[in-house]
């Protein structure tokens, strides 16, 4: 009984270590963490994509590779080109993209990254020859545009889907921002001019206007006076009567009794 003891103790502990082995040689544990995509090979052959999580894979030969799957900024730095109307210019493009087929990321391309942004220099090309400086400095969001839909295919091609492509720079040769500086100078000063002009005219129009109104009314010169000297009265301020007979003509044109002056008499 000692024996037959002993041997199944024996058995016991031989069949925990060779289980103990085989889960360290054959048991492989994968963690995937949120945002990014497992491509799980064996034997150097892609066998599946795995989603965030644990997983657990028995067998040998084993490898697990992680996919930035979040959206990310390509920068597309500025280059040289020539606009329709022949003005040399460098124009710098970010993109927003995100990996949407991680398989095909690897597999289609050793560099998904440097892929689109060899296919952006040339859709940036593409899109610049067939427009116009000015276009160009005011339709930056439609040229945006074309230059997604241009790129759209090609990053498509890598599992790469792009969402937005933005003209971030327009930067210009020294002689030609000069040149925008001063026209855009001549402009503001000219504003400033035609406002003052029409400030000028306003003000002429609204003497005009007064002047013909005490024209005919002189007694509101009379009560403007009288509302000047209420206004300040209290005040430690002296104040000086102009002769007020400047209207009188007009009054007595119109058999008015004469502004400072008494009534008429009736001979």
């Amino acid at each position: 009984m000692t024996n037959e003891f002993i041997l199944i103790f024996f058995l016991a502990i031989a069949g925990a270590v060779a289980a103990k082995i085989i889960r360290v040689k054959y048991r492989h544990e994968f963690i995937v963490t949120d945002g990014f995509g497992g491509l799980l090979s064996h034997e150097g052959k892609l066998s599946e994509t795995l989603v965030a999580g644990r997983h657990v894979r028995w067998g040998k030969h084993y490898r697990l590779a992680l996919v930035d799957n979040r959206k990310t900024l390509l920068h597309v730095a500025g280059q040289e080109v020539l606009s329709a109307d022949n003005v040399g210019l460098k124009l710098s493009v970010v993109l927003t993209m995100q990996v949407v087929d991680a398989a095909k990321t690897v597999q289609a391309a050793d560099n998904y990254s440097a892929h689109i942004y060899s296919a952006t220099q040339t859709a940036v090309r593409a899109v610049v020859g067939n427009v116009t400086m000015d276009a160009l400095l005011t339709q930056r969001v439609a040229i945006g545009a074309q230059l997604r839909d241009l790129i759209a295919s090609k990053a498509e091609a890598v599992g790469v889907q792009l969402h937005a492509a933005e003209v971030r720079d327009v930067m210009l040769p020294g002689e030609l921002r000069k040149a925008f500086s001063e026209v855009l100078k001549a402009k503001q000063e000219g504003q400033a001019a035609l406002e003052r002009a029409r400030g000028e005219s306003a003000a002429l129009r609204n003497l005009a206007n007064a002047a013909r109104l005490i024209e005919d009314q002189p007694a509101i010169a009379t009560l403007r006076f009288l509302q000047t000297i209420a206004g300040h009265a209290g005040s430690n301020q002296m104040l000086v009567m102009n002769d007020m007979t400047a209207f009188a003509p007009a009054a007595k044109a119109r058999g008015a009794p004469r502004v400072g002056g008494g009534a008429q008499e009736n001979k």
